[in-house]
């Protein structure tokens, strides 16, 4: 597939860093391809793509509100930001279409963004669409009924109607029965002749990873210890009430079980800090080094993370952000296949941990599952997704 000389815009989500994640491995092949790239995105995502060294754009920021235990407030959110957000989507599509304008890109590439899915239909261009959740779903507890059904069904035709008008739909999961995001799609039958699950997009598999072997090392890991890799992600108001919780709890583990926490803070620069057994680093250069690295993994519930900790083999506990239904469906999802087990954010402390380690990291059937699911090779996610750019380039 040659990519020379044409031009594609690319526009992840900017809250947490999981689709802008997953957008910059395409970006790169597109770019090795002799395609020119730009990004479009916003909150801590820009500076992500900036250090990435690609060329962006900001825009302006839609966000959730979340109270002092990082709890979504949605109630908060439909009240104080109801209206503003609706006029902020407005402002998005506004800059989406003046940027896009302005580099001329030949295709528009989304990732769960519904203002550059508009404004690349808007201006007559071939739309591509990455998606892990096509249908937002409302806590049933947090609104009243009446209330949660009308904000139900008028998001849903929103975004149907959104999502619906991409050329193409690329999920980046595995296939049924081992779809990871099966609860959050739902796509009506109108739509599904452009959708295409894609394959994971895994920007190195564990067999091209060296320096894991160091990892363990720099903790202080002997041949018997457990190695937990932490990978607190998700926005800043979500992670920091859980990572101020963890922290106290890893610091007090025993001598042979030491845990390696990433606060996902692109700006915090990745000098490790060790207290006790927790080494805290801001932001870990190259995640795949301790994925490989590590006995278990303790997480957020989101996509990304969950995928890839199942790609590298490791098992999971997953903590889900409060009354986040993707997170919820996510780690659902995740235990109902055996890749972990999950906790909530309440009922988190010492013992619950220690003890869920020692499961996960002494059950052989977890290493059994993982490699049966490896095996079938669902990993081909850049090269799918490239793909389906390309047919779009050539209509």
């Amino acid at each position: 597939m040659d990519f020379d000389g044409s031009k594609i815009y690319l526009g992840p989500c900017g809250i947490g860093l999981g689709h802008v994640g997953r957008t910059i491995p395409v970006a790169r092949e597109l770019k090795r391809r002799g395609a020119e790239v730009m990004f479009s995105t916003y909150l801590e995502a820009v500076e992500f793509v900036r250090r990435q060294g690609f060329p962006v754009v900001r825009s302006p920021a839609i966000s959730l509100v979340s109270d002092l235990t990082g709890r979504i407030d949605l109630k908060a959110t439909v009240l104080s930001r109801g209206v503003s957000t609706l006029t902020t989507l407005v402002r998005q599509i506004k800059a989406e279409v003046e940027y896009i304008k302005s580099f001329g890109p030949d295709v528009v590439v989304s990732d769960s963004r519904l203002s550059t899915v508009a404004a690349g239909k808007l201006l007559g261009l071939p739309v591509a669409l990455i998606l892990n959740q096509f249908r937002l779903m409302v806590p049933p507890a947090e609104l009243n009924q009446n209330f949660i059904r009308i904000v139900d069904g008028g998001i849903m035709t929103v975004l149907s109607g959104g999502w619906g008008s991409s050329d193409v739909i690329i999920i980046p999961d595995f296939p049924r029965p081992y779809t990871i995001c099966l609860d959050s799609l739902r796509i009506p039958r109108l739509h599904q002749d452009r959708v295409r699950i894609g394959g994971f997009i895994l920007e190195r598999r564990p067999e091209e990873v060296r320096g894991s072997e160091r990892v363990r090392a720099e903790v202080g890991a002997s041949e018997t210890d457990k190695v937990i890799y932490a990978a607190i992600s998700g926005p800043k108001q979500e992670k920091v009430p859980l990572i101020k919780m963890l922290k106290p709890i890893f610091e007090d583990f025993p001598e042979d079980v030491k845990v390696v926490m990433s606060t996902g803070d692109p700006e915090g620069g990745s000098e490790p800090v060790t207290s006790g057994s927790l080494t805290v680093i801001p932001w870990v250069e190259d995640r795949y080094r301790y994925l490989k690295a590590a006995d278990a993994i303790i997480c957020r519930g989101g996509h990304n993370t969950i995928m890839q900790s199942i790609c590298y083999g490791k098992p999971s506990i997953i903590i889900p952000t409060p009354n986040h239904t993707e997170q919820y469906a996510n780690t659902r999802r995740a235990k109902e296949l055996g890749f972990g087990e999950a906790i909530h954010q309440d009922d988190v402390d010492r013992e619950m941990l220690l003890e869920l380690i020692e499961m996960l990291t002494l059950n052989p059937e977890y290493e059994e599952r993982f490699g049966k699911i490896n095996a079938m090779g669902f990993t081909d996610g850049i090269e799918n997704a490239v793909e389906a750019i390309h047919e779009l380039l050539c209509k």
